[in-house]
């Protein structure tokens, strides 16, 4: 089914439904477009969503970094994808300010962090014990010259720099220009059982394709990121892991208030860690598009996505 006639099958039936809401009055809503899968296949799930509900919807692409400043001001309105791992600062900073809402969690549970494909243990005896690595850097070196390992980092903002400091690790980082180039590096290496050590998170396609674990760091406290006397070294911060089992939540800009329906969608949208796994492989494997993947889901999944609209709109 085309993305057109799966938008508008069941206009006829829901019509009424969203009739007083009069949307033709009001601007489009803005839905932030990310880098990396399964935020851009949610964010074209709510669009859709959205679409078929009577609003003029607008995609906006944006870099983690620049989302904050617009959605603060109402440039843009919905950001369907905040992992804590990565984006919980900004994100209490912008609700303490009254400046955005939180719109719930996702089921998902999210981890960002190193980590390897198993085939790497034999190599390096100890993993997933992060002082492992202190006694094997040099089978992540990308020259048979050097003792230093490489660390391949993601895009995004990460206190890797601040870690290998900390921890006494001898690895330099790398970092990715997005978030496909990480799966991409990850396929050569599999290919080639080749050793690597990356940027992942979860949920994510890899889990679907690949096996492998996450570093594991001394445990994560907040204290970590402030207090140099927490932890294994009293004179740096960041001598811990990123935090386990985190959140991933859905937030939008204050004024989406006026969306009602618009905001009750959102709040109703959940996908767990295999719901969100298995389009992102949809995406990096299979090779579909972004927007097809989204069409995808909404075509084997109406019953939950008609509950979430019906929830949301038929009193409105």
């Amino acid at each position: 089914m085309n993305s057109k006639k799966l938008l508008y099958s069941l206009i006829f039936l829901t019509f009424n439904l969203f009739a007083s809401e009069d949307k033709s009055k009001i601007g489009p809503v803005k839905v932030i477009l990310n880098d990396w899968t399964s935020q851009l296949v949610q964010s074209y799930i709510v669009g859709k969503l959205l679409s078929l509900t009577g609003y003029k919807v607008k995609y906006i692409k944006l870099p983690t970094a620049a989302q904050w400043y617009k959605i603060s001001r109402g440039l843009v309105h919905i950001q369907m994808e905040v992992w804590q791992g990565t984006m919980e600062k900004q994100y209490l900073h912008l609700l303490q300010h009254h400046k955005i809402i939180d719109a719930g969690n996702h089921d998902a549970k999210t981890r960002e962090d190193w980590w390897y494909p198993d085939y790497v243990e034999a190599l390096c005896p100890g993993l997933p014990d992060w002082k492992a690595l202190k006694k094997c850097s040099h089978v992540f070196a990308n020259s048979t010259n050097s003792l230093r390992g490489i660390y391949l980092g993601g895009p995004w903002e990460k206190p890797d720099a601040a870690r290998i400091r900390a921890l006494g690790l001898n690895f330099d980082i790398i970092r990715a220009k997005h978030g496909d180039e990480l799966g991409d590096k990850l396929k050569q290496a599999y290919e080639e059982s080749r050793p690597i050590l990356l940027f992942n998170w979860t949920p994510n396609w890899v889990e679907v394709k690949y096996k492998g674990k996450f570093v594991e760091f001394p445990e994560y406290h907040p204290d970590c990121e402030s207090d140099p006397l927490w932890g294994v070294n009293m004179y740096f911060t960041y001598d811990c892991g990123n935090p386990k089992n985190g959140w991933l939540k859905k937030v939008v800009w204050k004024g989406l208030e006026a969306y009602p329906c618009a905001l009750k969608i959102i709040k109703n949208i959940s996908f767990n860690n295999t719901e969100i796994a298995t389009f992102s492989y949809w995406v990096d494997i299979e090779g579909m598009r972004y927007e097809a993947a989204a069409d995808k889901w909404l075509t084997e999944n109406k019953k939950i996505w008609k509950t979430w609209i019906e929830r949301s709109c038929l009193n409105e």
